[in-house]
């Protein structure tokens, strides 16, 4: 995997999801399940929880879908998905099936970080051979882009809209990675699709973990986070450059490795950036360039620094 291009294996892997769909433009979360469904050349049998992602690629009569689909909830994304992978189990044991197939559920943040936090938690506690993907765009894009328990601190949405007596999010974003690597699954990761190698690596691991597996991908939203539709990788790319979202994996719950990207940063090889240059790229934070918000500006800083430190530890740098 790691010796080939993004052509060669754009060429070996049948495509699972076909152009044709209806997402924005600029949109990351095509390029990220397409790079998600490169990590493995076995059947895939897909479900995703209702978004963005659901009814952009779905829309009747017409599918972007190239594999078994299933459509479920915003509540029960991983528990769909883990009753077809019972099914499939059963299906095998009675020897009516013998195809090796691997299952993923594409989710967003809504249906990962809050609404569908208890069947996900569930899944992963009762180890069903699933991977659980989410496409973190940090808010509910799909209905109207109001803040999720993923959304940042500082950011404005229309459920948390800056003004004169409001900087935006007054909460920090949860930290989901570390919720699911707690439940002590085989794989757990954060990725982003500028690091398309790094992405799909992660994919291969988290299809052949032999249990559960959860990849919490960056997801730019150019509609929502207010930036041009051409920058989306570029951002993808500063959110890894300022700390904001660090790439790492973690292996039974336990077992913390830095990605390469964010390893030099750690290495001083790259300068980490400032949290300024993260907001500078997206509308949504504009109002923190306000003098009255700098205090908010060094808080939030200060919490990516300490959550850097904290992940650095647990790699043991």
């Amino acid at each position: 995997m790691s010796n080939l291009s993004l052509k060669d294996l754009q060429d070996s892997i049948p495509v699972r999801l076909a152009s044709g769909h209806r997402l924005c433009a600029g949109c990351a979360e095509s390029i990220i399940a397409r790079q998600i469904l490169m990590g493995t050349d076995k059947d895939v049998i897909v479900s995703c929880s209702t978004g963005c992602f659901e009814v952009s690629t779905t829309i009747f009569p017409y599918t972007s879908w190239k594999v078994p689909y299933v459509h479920t909830a915003f509540a029960n994304g991983a528990a769909g998905c883990a009753g077809i992978s019972a099914a499939y189990e059963s299906l095998k044991r009675q020897g009516k099936i013998d195809k090796d197939i691997r299952f993923v559920n594409f989710a967003g943040d809504g249906a990962t970080y809050d609404i569908g936090l208890q069947s996900l938690s569930g899944a992963m506690e009762r180890g069903t051979n699933m991977m659980f993907v989410c496409f973190n765009n940090e808010a509910y894009m799909n209905t109207g882009i109001q803040r999720s328990s993923a959304t940042e601190r500082g950011a404005s949405t229309t459920t948390s809209w800056a003004g004169t007596e409001s900087f935006g999010k007054k909460e920090y974003s949860k930290d989901m990675t570390e919720v699911m690597a707690a439940h002590g699954i085989p794989f757990a990761a954060q990725v982003a699709p500028h690091a398309w190698r790094d992405l799909i690596t992660k994919s291969q691991k988290a299809f052949e973990c032999g249990g559960p597996s959860f990849l919490n991908a960056l997801s730019p939203c150019p509609r929502g986070w207010r930036f041009a539709t051409s920058d989306t990788i570029a951002v993808s790319k500063l959110a890894v450059d300022s700390c904001i979202w660090p790439l790492y994996q973690v292996e039974y719950g336990t077992d913390y490795t830095l990605s390469p990207e964010s390893r030099r940063i750690a290495d001083g090889v790259v300068e980490k950036k400032p949290v300024t240059e993260w907001f500078a790229s997206q509308g949504r934070f504009r109002h923190l360039k306000d003098e009255r918000w700098a205090p908010v500006v060094d808080e939030i800083q200060g919490e990516v620094d300490r959550r850097w430190k904290a992940l650095l530890k647990r790699c043991g740098l």
